[in-house]
């Protein structure tokens, strides 16, 4: 059993950063794959990025490359999402999620969900 728990949300201007964090306790978190999702209003949840186990491998959306940075300390069981140059479109609650299946995308590969926390990009 993994519990997760996210971090960092908040309300931010268009060309801003915000930095979420996910802490995880429970079963030993390095050998999960670790990934974020989010889901904006009246839309589906959609991958955002995701990082392997060992941290040596990440995965990103289309959409967010190049503006948004995943990473992990397995030390701290913290993984995090660094992101910048944030648009009004990137407003959404953002999950984290940790996998068994490497660096996947799909939605369906991941067993572990935390609650989320919302992400408010101002025009």
């Amino acid at each position: 059993q993994v519990q997760l728990i996210e971090s960092g949300g908040g309300l931010v201007q268009a060309g801003g950063s915000l930095r979420l964090s996910c802490a995880a306790s429970g079963r030993t978190f390095s050998s999960y794959g670790a990934g974020w999702s989010r889901q904006a209003p009246g839309k589906e949840r959609e991958f955002v990025a995701v990082i392997s186990g060992s941290g040596g491998t990440s995965r990103y959306a289309d959409s967010v490359k190049g503006r948004f940075t995943i990473s992990r300390d397995n030390a701290k069981n913290t993984v995090y999402l660094q992101m910048n140059s944030l648009k009004p479109e990137d407003t959404a609650v953002y999950y984290c999620a940790a996998t068994i299946w490497g660096t996947t995308t799909d939605q369906n590969g991941y067993r572990y969900w935390g609650q989320g926390t919302q992400v408010t990009v101002s025009s």
